[in-house]
């Protein structure tokens, strides 16, 4: 009998984005297989695709596409094996995936021995390599901050034998089913449709918008942040991106939002890749004085969350589904011990959270209900 790691008990939480089903964390440069073709000066744009793909081409599948038999749990639980996580930073989206995932572990009785983050830093997190491996873990749970220099970084995982499991971005030149198991990330055409839709309900469909995305090529983020725009431009032609800016580290964003602000008076929007960057876009709106503008951003963040709760610069966010991503890492870990093929690439579906639904969306992406320091209770 077939066992899926998004059981009843364990369903995948997410809500319709449109017609369709509506993330550690990055964007910038240009897409891959998302970007609608550009409108002739005067026509609307063309409707965007709703398909996207992985850094090599991998087609995406669904989370529930992961499963076991009874004979190969029960294999996996008797094989005394152990997992470690190598994250490329930390924050409350990389804690929930971490959360799903030690529950699944769990579960499959595989023991979690040590977890890094690596504060966006590719030197850092090849030392954080060489300390997770001198533990000698069966698994290793792994997102490239660089994926250029992860390629040789992460050579002692695969030199140990250890089975590499990614989250959204391998290093450059590892192919799935053979240097990693499997991607395991949300639907990027989807979550950025879902940020689009927020924002421009939000503004009524019309005004200036802003856009800080992560500069690097960044397949993940490159994607969600082109199906952002594709989408913003055909389903809200009457709202004009003013002006994109990229930004190399999530600290810089309070000045970059606002150089924005400062040259972009009736600005009545930004677009920030993910949370914690959107953080100094916030701080930057509060010292200019504006209660006008509104933010929209990946990740459910706490601070950003009770910035909505509170104030009147946050439109919203878009979950990725965090457990059920950490739940399918830790399932195609399992995979990969076992020697069975995975599929290349798995995704799950994002949900948009407003203030009107931050106590089901929290629940949803994190399984709990939003922190008192969220909510004011």
């Amino acid at each position: 009998m077939a066992r899926s790691p998004l059981t009843p008990t364990r369903a995948l939480r997410v809500s319709l984005v449109g017609a369709v089903a509506s993330a550690l964390m990055l964007s910038g440069c240009a897409a891959q297989g998302t970007a609608a073709a550009p409108a002739e000066p005067g026509a609307p744009a063309a409707e965007p695709s709703l398909e996207f793909e992985g850094p090599n081409g991998e087609q995406p599948g669904a989370l529930g596409e992961l499963e076991l038999t009874d004979d190969e749990l029960a294999e996996v639980q008797e094989g005394d094996l152990t997992a470690a996580f190598v994250w490329h930073t930390s924050g409350d989206f990389v804690a929930a995936v971490e959360e799903g995932a030690r529950a699944e572990f769990e579960e499959l009785g595989i023991e979690v021995v040590a977890s890094t983050q690596a504060n966006f830093d590719a030197g850092t997190q090849a030392n954080n390599v060489q300390t997770v491996m001198a533990l000698d873990p069966d698994i290793v749970v792994a997102i490239a901050v660089d994926p250029t220099s992860a390629a040789k970084s992460f050579q002692p995982i695969l030199d140990a034998g250890a089975k590499l499991v990614i989250m959204t971005t391998p290093p450059e030149g590892y192919a799935a089913g053979d240097e990693f198991v499997s991607i395991v990330t949300e639907d990027l055409a989807k979550a950025g449709r879902a940020n689009a839709e927020i924002l421009g309900d939000a503004l009524g469909g019309e005004g200036e918008v802003g856009v800080l995305t992560f500069n690097a090529n960044f397949w993940f983020t490159n994607q969600r942040d082109q199906s952002f725009t594709d989408w913003l431009a055909y389903e809200y032609p009457d709202i004009e991106v003013v002006e994109e800016q990229g930004f190399a580290d999530e600290t810089a964003t309070q000045a970059a939002a606002a150089a924005m602000i400062a040259k972009n008076p009736n600005l009545k929007g930004i677009y920030v890749s993910w949370a914690t960057a959107a953080q100094g876009v916030l701080a930057a709106i509060r010292a200019a004085g504006r209660t006008d503008i509104q933010v929209v951003t990946n990740d459910l963040d706490t601070t950003v969350a009770a910035a909505m709760v509170t104030g009147t610069n946050v439109a919203g966010m878009v979950g990725n589904g965090s457990l059920d991503i950490g739940a399918g890492l830790a399932r195609a870990g399992a995979y990969g011990v076992l020697g069975k093929d995975a599929p290349e690439l798995v995704a799950s579906d994002p949900t948009k959270v407003t203030k009107d639904n931050l106590v089901e969306g929290w629940e949803a992406d994190y399984g709990v209900e939003p922190p008192s320091s969220v909510t004011g209770g």
